[in-house]
């Protein structure tokens, strides 16, 4: 914790000499309170935060229409933790050890693109998606999903009028570089039927999914 501190106190140190007002949080609770109320620019915040993650503030923010720029310092640098961080509303993700120069231009990358708008909520039948959030809800009942999960449900949802097949799929949420197996799109549907109900998505043979339409289809 006392290394935390300095690294922040630090970064403090160097933001103000490059010119920016900067204020310190030293945990989740007062970094929440600061950023609902400072009317900041932008806010560089820490995933692993005494009292509250970042996680969990970025996600209060966005959750009360609050949509300062937030860049998350991290030392995970899984792909995951990545999606995570970003599905949780932040605008950029920065893993440590860092370049103090590629914080630099994060930060002011940032602050040209200046406060983005809330996601339109996505919605099929009693299905809504909300993608700032990250939150799937069924007749207005929270659905958990994994990251996974939660990408591939957003995009059958973003191109609910046509079926999507599964090679598309795998460019889309896993990556063509990934090299996954085809299969793995099937075992991914399986869990959003699960979660969802077995017509939440439907197979069109020799075709690809698509979302079920009609709500008695759910």
């Amino acid at each position: 914790m006392e290394d935390e501190t300095r690294f922040a106190r630090a970064l403090r140190r160097g933001l103000q000499a490059e010119g920016f007002v900067v204020d310190l949080a030293s945990d989740g609770p007062s970094g929440l309170e600061s950023a609902r109320f400072g009317d900041y620019d932008a806010v560089v915040l820490d995933i692993m935060l005494p009292g509250l993650s970042g996680y969990r503030v970025v996600r209060t923010l966005r959750a009360e229409d609050n949509w300062v720029p937030v860049l998350l310092l991290s030392a995970k640098d899984g792909e995951y933790d990545l999606a995570d961080g970003l599905d949780a509303g932040a605008d950029d993700y920065l893993t440590k050890p860092f370049s103090y120069v590629v914080l630099l231009a994060r930060i002011r990358a940032l602050l040209r693109r200046g406060r983005v708008e809330r996601p339109t909520v996505l919605r099929c039948a009693d299905l809504e998606l909300d993608p700032a959030s990250h939150e799937v809800r069924r007749a207005g009942t929270c659905v958990p999903m994994t990251p996974r999960e939660f990408t591939l449900l957003e995009y059958l949802m973003r191109h609910g009028d046509r079926v999507v097949s599964k090679e598309e799929l795998l460019d889309h949420v896993w990556d063509s570089a990934s090299n996954c197996d085809a299969n793995v799109v099937e075992v991914y549907i399986g869990y959003l039927r699960r979660k969802l109900g077995r017509d939440a998505v439907r197979t069109m043979r020799g075709a690809g999914y698509r979302l079920g339409r009609d709500r008695t289809e759910w």
